[in-house]
């Protein structure tokens, strides 16, 4: 987290529906090809499916461990100027982590985050795919 903090990634709001975080392209966080690097954006983006669970969990007092076990990427666009990274998905989180605390102690689950633009363009796309398991 001290490195994402240093990159200038940011929460702009989390609530029962989305999770979006922030960053604003610099030169400390550039490639060479004047864009927002991509790991940064990596950062940003698994913040955003990452805390919603936390939240949710939080929430419901759910002990949980999580980790995630793959990830993909698609980059569309050259990152530039205040980015945006929302995963919408916190319905999918609640149904899953619900389940888990009723049937069973682990589970997956693939989450989406989509970083846009100042124009509303889709830059990149990553898709995490998360492995919780309850603690007993």
């Amino acid at each position: 987290m001290p490195s994402a903090w240093l990159c200038g990634v940011r929460v702009r709001d989390l609530n029962d529906k989305k999770c979006i975080i922030k960053v604003k392209h610099n030169w400390f966080n550039s490639n060479p090809f004047k864009s927002l690097y991509w790991a940064v954006q990596g950062m940003a983006s698994e913040l955003a499916t990452g805390l919603a669970i936390i939240d949710f969990a939080n929430k419901n007092s759910l002990n949980i461990s999580m980790l995630i076990v793959s990830n993909e990427s698609r980059f569309l666009k050259k990152a530039k100027g205040k980015i945006r990274f929302e995963c919408d998905e916190v319905s999918k989180i609640k149904k899953t982590l619900s389940s888990l605390s009723k049937n069973k102690t682990t589970d997956k689950i693939k989450l989406k985050s989509t970083g846009y633009d100042e124009s509303g363009d889709v830059v990149s796309e990553f898709i995490y795919e998360w492995s919780f398991k309850l603690k007993l």
